[in-house]
């Protein structure tokens, strides 16, 4: 039997057959959700300053369908 920690609560749980893994319950499974949806998590992300020229190289290819 395979016990994996439920990413919410911690609780040790079943791993297969599990229908709300890796959460123990679909309680654990919803609060996460919600967590998500409440934007409680986020992702590192870099702020870019685009210059002018960066700005004019980007126009020149989207008026040329360039991707």
């Amino acid at each position: 039997m395979l016990l994996a920690k439920c990413p919410h609560c911690g609780t040790k749980t079943e791993f297969e057959g599990n229908e709300f893994r890796p959460f123990c319950s679909e309680r654990c499974k919803l609060l996460d959700f919600g967590a998500w949806a409440d934007e409680e998590y986020a992702l590192p992300a870099e702020t870019v300053e685009l210059t002018e020229e960066d700005m004019a190289v980007l126009e020149h290819s989207a008026e040329r369908g360039e991707r």
